[in-house]
C-alpha cells in the first residue's frame, strides 16, 4: 500500500502552484482586453513574448503593430472578428512578430471571449507564447520525414501564403506577403521579381534585392528577350535550372545579374481571367533543378498570386475613381471671407476588404452671404460608397443654393430635408448649418441629428457648445417634424468656431461624450493658427486611422477692421397701421439723434420714410426696419428695410408733374450706397451713411 501521510509530506510547501508560475515557467503570458474601453492589458511575460519594454507599450493594441506585420494585424483582426461575430467562445492561431534585431518569430495566442447577458463581447482574456521552438521542432520533424513531408510543407506554405493575400488591398501590400511573410523563405526563393503588363509593356514593380536594379528593364516590351516577357508572350511558365541555362537563354540580362550568385529560377506568368496580367520570377541561390512536385506548387501559388494581384489592382482603379468623385463633389476652392480666417480638411476613410469604400458622405462648404455673413456647412451622409458621395453633392449644391437666396437657416435645413427625403434613394443625411454675421458676432446654428460646434476661445480654452436639434435630414421630412431650432452663438474677435463630423470624434469601443472631451483637449493644445490646428486634427485622425471619413471646418472671427455694432435697433411696421408708422418715424428720428448723425438727420430719416412707405405701398405684409451702427475702419449708420415680397425695386420715370417714382432716386442721391439681399421668400433693401465717430 501506499503511505498517503508519507506522500503529503514530501510535497513542496507551494503546492500546488498557482497559475501566474505555471505560465511563467512554461513561457506564457496572458492578457485581458477591454472591449468597451479599448485597452489591452498585458503582464510582465507578455512584454517579454512581443519583446517590448515597458514604457514602449501605453495599453492599446495599435501599438503592437511595431512588432506585428501588417499581413499578420490583418489576419489577427479578422480571426478575432469573426469569432466574437459567430458567437465563439474561444479562438486560438499562430503569427508572427518583428523581433526588436529585426528577425520574424512565431508566436501563439488563444483566448476567451467573455459576452454579457445579451451576448455582446466585453471582453477577451487569453495568453499568448513564444512558438519559435514548436514550430522548429515541428519543421525537424517534417525534415526527417523525407521528400513526401517537404512536398507537403510546400503546399502548406501555398495555402498559408494564400490565406495571407486574402488580406492585401493593393499592389504593394500583395508584394509585402510575399517578401515579408514565411512563403518564400520556405519554398527557398532568395528574391522576387515582379512586373505587371501595361500597354503592351511590361513595368517593373518589384526588383528583387537591393541594388539589383538591371539598367533598361523598368519598362520592357513583351516581344524583348527577357524571361518575363517570355512568360507573358506564351503564357507558359518558364523554369531555369542552372546559371548556365540562364546565360543561354538569356544573354542580354545574365551579365548583369551574374553578383546574385543565381543558381536557378522560376518565371510564371500571372494569369486573370484568361488574360495575362504580369510575371513573376523566383530566384534561388542554393538550387538545382525544379522536380514535377516543385513545379506544381509554383505554379498553384502563380494562380493564387494572379487573382489577389487583380483584386488588388480592381481596388486602386475603383479608389481613384472614389478619391476623384469625392474630390469633384466637394468645393473645389473655399472663398476668402473678410473678417475671418478659414481652414478645411477632408481624410477618407479606409473601410478593409471593401472595395471602393474610400470614399464617403462627409462634406464641409462655406457660403459667402449679403451683408458680411457667411454660412459654413458640415454634414455626412449615411453610407461609405460612391452612391453617397453622389447624394452629398447633390446635397451640397442645394444647402448652397438655398442659403444664397436669402432663407433663414431653420428653413434651409428644412427644405434640404425636403429635397433629400424626395430622391429616389434610401439615405438620410445629419447636417450643422451656422450662419454668422462677422460685424457683429453674432451666429445662428442648426442642427440636424449631427454633433455639437466647438468654440475656442483666444487663450486656448475650448468648450462644446449645446445646440437643441431637429432630426437628420430626410428622416425629419419623413416624419413631418420639420421644425428646426436655432441656436445663437457669441463669436468674439479672436474666437474659433469648429464644425466636425463624427469620424473625428468617434473610435470604437468609447462614449461620444468621452470622445469630445478629448478633441476639445486636442483643441485647447493645439496652435492657434487655424491651418496648423487643422492639419494637427486631421494628422490624429490618420495615426488613430478607422473606417469612418472626417470632414473639418475652422472659421476664426478677425479683430482687425472687423465692423462692430455699435447699437442696433429694430420696429415692427403693420400695414395700414398709421400709429406704426409714426412709431418707426420716431424711433429713427431719435437714433440718429442719439448716435451723433445730427448732421445727417434729415437725411436718414428722409430715406428710411422712403423705403418703409415702398414696403408698404408695393407688398401685401408688414416691414420690418432695423438700425445699427457700423464701427470699422469709418463709422457707418446702416438702415434695413424687409418685406415679403421677392420683387426687386425699380427705378421708373416720374415725368414733370409726377409725384411718384422719385423714391430710389432719392435713396441714390443721399445714401453712401445702398443694396438689396434676398431673404428667403421675401427681401431686404439697406443702405449707409457715413457719419462722424462721436469722439
Amino acid at each position: 500500500m501506499v503511505d498517503r501521510g508519507a506522500s503529503a509530506s514530501s510535497l513542496p510547501d507551494d503546492w500546488p502552484a498557482q497559475p501566474d508560475p505555471i505560465l511563467a515557467l512554461n513561457r506564457m503570458g496572458s492578457f485581458d482586453w477591454d472591449l468597451d474601453t479599448g485597452l489591452f492589458h498585458m503582464d510582465a511575460q507578455a512584454h517579454e513574448v512581443f519583446d517590448l519594454r515597458p514604457d514602449e507599450y501605453d495599453g492599446h493594441p495599435e501599438t503592437l503593430a511595431i512588432r506585428v506585420p501588417p499581413p499578420e494585424g490583418y489576419r489577427l483582426d479578422a480571426l478575432v472578428s469573426q469569432a466574437m461575430k459567430d458567437g465563439s467562445e474561444n479562438y486560438g492561431t499562430y503569427f508572427r512578430i518583428r523581433c526588436r534585431n529585426g528577425t520574424l518569430r512565431w508566436t501563439h495566442t488563444q483566448g476567451y471571449i467573455r459576452r454579457d447577458e445579451t451576448g455582446r463581447p466585453r471582453r477577451i482574456v487569453g495568453i499568448v507564447r513564444d512558438a519559435t521552438q514548436e514550430l522548429d521542432d515541428l519543421k525537424a520533424r517534417r525534415d526527417q520525414a523525407g521528400q513526401d513531408a517537404a512536398r507537403q510543407e510546400q503546399t502548406n506554405v501555398v495555402q498559408l501564403t494564400t490565406a495571407a493575400l486574402a488580406y492585401a488591398r493593393t499592389v504593394e501590400d500583395v508584394i509585402d506577403v510575399l517578401k515579408d511573410t514565411h512563403g518564400l523563405t520556405h519554398l527557398g526563393a532568395t528574391s522576387l521579381v515582379m512586373g505587371l503588363v501595361e500597354a503592351g509593356r511590361i513595368r517593373l514593380i518589384a526588383e528583387g534585392p537591393a541594388g539589383s536594379f538591371v539598367p533598361g528593364t523598368d519598362v520592357t516590351r513583351i516581344d524583348e528577350p527577357y524571361p518575363m516577357s517570355e512568360v507573358v508572350r506564351t503564357l507558359t511558365p518558364r523554369f531555369i535550372e542552372s546559371p548556365e541555362e540562364f546565360a543561354a537563354g538569356y544573354p542580354l540580362l545574365w551579365p548583369h545579374i551574374t553578383g546574385l550568385n543565381i543558381t536557378s529560377a522560376a518565371y510564371l506568368p500571372l494569369i486573370a481571367q484568361a488574360r495575362p496580367i504580369g510575371a513573376m520570377g523566383l530566384l534561388y541561390s542554393d538550387r538545382h533543378g525544379f522536380s514535377p512536385e516543385d513545379r506544381n506548387v509554383l505554379v498553384a501559388l502563380g494562380s493564387s498570386i494572379a487573382q489577389s494581384l487583380q483584386r488588388a489592382m480592381f481596388y486602386e482603379q475603383e479608389k481613384d475613381l472614389a478619391s476623384g468623385l469625392q474630390q469633384a463633389m466637394l468645393p473645389r476652392s473655399i472663398p476668402s471671407v473678410r473678417g475671418a480666417d478659414v481652414a478645411v480638411r477632408y481624410r477618407a476613410g479606409s473601410a478593409a476588404g471593401s472595395l471602393g469604400r474610400d470614399i464617403g458622405g462627409d462634406w464641409y462648404d462655406l457660403i459667402p452671404l449679403p451683408g458680411g455673413r457667411v454660412g459654413a456647412v458640415i454634414g455626412d451622409v449615411q453610407g461609405h460608397d460612391t452612391h453617397a458621395a453622389a447624394v452629398m453633392g447633390q446635397l451640397r449644391i442645394v444647402l448652397r443654393a438655398y442659403a444664397a437666396e436669402g432663407h433663414t437657416p431653420a428653413t434651409v435645413m428644412a427644405r434640404a430635408s425636403v429635397f433629400l427625403h424626395e430622391l429616389d434613394t434610401d439615405r438620410f443625411a445629419t447636417c450643422l448649418y451656422a450662419e454668422a454675421d462677422l460685424a457683429t458676432g453674432v451666429v445662428q446654428v442648426v442642427r440636424a441629428g449631427h454633433i455639437d460646434p466647438l468654440v475656442r476661445q483666444p487663450d486656448g480654452s475650448c468648450r462644446r457648445v449645446p445646440v437643441e436639434g431637429g432630426l437628420p435630414l430626410g428622416l425629419s421630412a419623413e416624419f413631418g417634424s420639420l421644425e428646426y431650432p436655432v441656436g445663437t452663438v457669441e463669436l468674439d474677435p479672436g474666437n474659433t468656431l469648429l464644425l466636425c463630423t463624427d469620424g473625428l470624434v468617434e473610435q470604437p469601443g468609447a462614449d461620444l461624450d468621452d470622445g469630445m472631451q478629448t478633441l476639445t483637449a486636442l483643441i485647447a493644445a493645439g496652435p492657434a493658427d487655424v491651418r496648423d490646428l487643422a492639419d494637427l486634427l486631421i494628422e490624429v485622425a490618420e495615426e488613430r486611422g478607422g473606417d469612418d471619413d472626417v470632414a473639418l471646418l475652422l472659421l476664426r472671427r478677425r479683430s482687425l477692421d472687423t465692423p462692430q455694432s455699435g447699437g442696433r435697433l429694430q420696429q415692427h411696421v403693420a400695414s395700414g397701421d398709421p400709429d406704426a408708422l409714426s412709431e418707426a418715424r420716431h424711433m429713427i428720428r431719435a437714433a440718429v439723434r442719439a448716435w451723433g448723425a445730427r448732421d445727417r438727420a434729415d437725411e436718414i430719416e428722409l430715406v428710411a420714410d422712403e423705403l418703409i412707405t415702398n414696403a408698404l405701398m408695393h407688398t401685401e405684409g408688414a416691414a420690418i426696419v432695423t438700425l445699427r451702427v457700423l464701427a470699422g475702419s469709418d463709422r457707418r449708420l446702416r438702415v434695413e428695410v424687409e418685406d415679403s415680397s421677392s420683387a426687386l425695386p425699380r427705378r421708373r420715370e416720374a415725368g414733370e408733374s409726377g409725384v411718384s417714382g422719385r423714391g430710389l432716386l432719392l435713396v441714390d442721391l443721399l445714401t453712401d450706397v445702398w443694396g438689396v439681399e434676398a431673404r428667403g421668400g421675401g427681401k431686404c433693401v439697406w443702405c449707409e451713411f457715413t457719419v462722424p465717430d462721436r469722439g
